[in-house]
């Protein structure tokens, strides 16, 4: 027969798994609502519509990017 103080302990542990269940399942639900939905990324075609980029810009672009590396 388990005593009063065992049962009591048993039932406040109950408790608190519960309410960890609880936390849990609330931290998820907000999790969902804060992600950002699956929406497909934005492409460099809409924002850089009409723009022509030619060879001399990408090796421009990358001289400068790389001027102190051997590459």
């Amino acid at each position: 027969m388990k005593s009063a103080a065992a049962e009591s302990f048993g039932a406040m542990l109950h408790k608190i798994e519960a309410i960890e269940k609880e936390i849990t399942n609330l931290k998820l639900s907000v999790l969902k609502k804060l992600s950002p939905s699956r929406k497909e990324p934005a492409t460099f075609r809409g924002i850089l519509k009409g723009v022509v980029i030619t060879d001399e810009d990408i090796a421009s672009a990358k001289k400068s990017l790389y001027s102190k590396t051997d590459i």
